[in-house]
């Protein structure tokens, strides 16, 4: 995958467009990730213990990789990812500055 666990992205599309925020989790099968700060949802809950709380409780929701643009950590500027092989191993480079992003 070209976006990894604690990557630095930006969202492209939809309603938080132009947030950034660091990929928490990735979930492989359906392309997606949760990203810190983005796409929140709402879940309403009971107390089922005395001390538990309840109410509205909001955590961030899944975000389609195809919505989700990487910021290079070398020029800080949103980019594309291309592969390439060091010593037999992939490795991902900015596009734009053609600097390594895997050290």
């Amino acid at each position: 995958m070209k976006i990894k666990k604690n990557d630095i992205v930006k969202l492209i599309l939809g309603e938080d467009r132009g947030k950034q925020g660091k990929v928490l989790q990735i979930i492989g099968k359906s392309n997606r990730c949760i990203v810190e700060g983005i796409n929140f949802q709402i879940k309403h809950t009971r107390p089922k213990e005395p001390h538990e709380p309840a109410g509205r409780l909001k955590k961030e929701g899944s975000v389609h990789l195809s919505n989700l643009s990487l910021i290079c950590p070398k020029c800080g500027e949103p980019t594309k990812v291309k592969m390439i092989r060091i010593e037999n191993k992939r490795a991902r480079t900015c596009k734009k500055c053609n600097e390594l992003i895997d050290e």
